[in-house]
């Protein structure tokens, strides 16, 4: 699987870890940034990692910020990502399994290292169940995208 991983100055040192453990799993990984403690926006790399989702040279995502809140906020603007915060295992394993998930976002101020990892390894192991109401609630998101700014929703 091709994994990406980005990340702001806060998440920089967890996201360095993860790109490790993605490698350790025999995942190709493409590490989009940050590189240093600079201060930098979370918004142009949750972009980078969403983007390269949509030009399909990955197949999952990661990313890391400070909380993890923005990081999600910013990949989940773009058409086709699906970003779920996740700082646990069920939620990383469900959020693919129901919901198609194909960014994990973690914040590096609220999980450690060890548990960082499993949360990804659990996110990179899941696979879409493809069952009738997942799939029928997964079109119901697609025309949310579509209807993006309109703010009439017809159920």
């Amino acid at each position: 699987m091709r994994v990406v991983l980005g990340a702001d100055h806060a998440g920089v040192e967890l996201k360095d870890r993860l790109a490790e453990a993605v490698r350790a799993l025999g995942h190709e990984v493409g590490d989009l940034g940050t590189w240093g403690s600079e201060p930098v926006d979370y918004p142009d790399y949750a972009e980078a990692v969403g983007r390269a989702l949509q030009r399909g040279e990955a197949d999952r995502g990661v990313l890391v910020c400070g909380s993890g809140v923005g990081a999600s906020i910013a990949a989940n603007k773009l058409r086709d990502v699906r970003a779920g915060l996740c700082h646990d295992t069920y939620s990383a394993h469900q959020g693919v399994e129901h919901d198609d998930m194909n960014v994990v976002v973690l914040g590096s101020r609220v999980v450690g290292h060890e548990l960082a990892r499993e949360i990804v390894v659990a996110f990179l192991g899941a696979r879409f169940s493809g069952a009738p109401r997942h799939v029928r609630r997964l079109e119901k998101i697609k025309r949310l995208e579509a209807r993006r700014g309109d703010d009439r929703l017809e159920m």
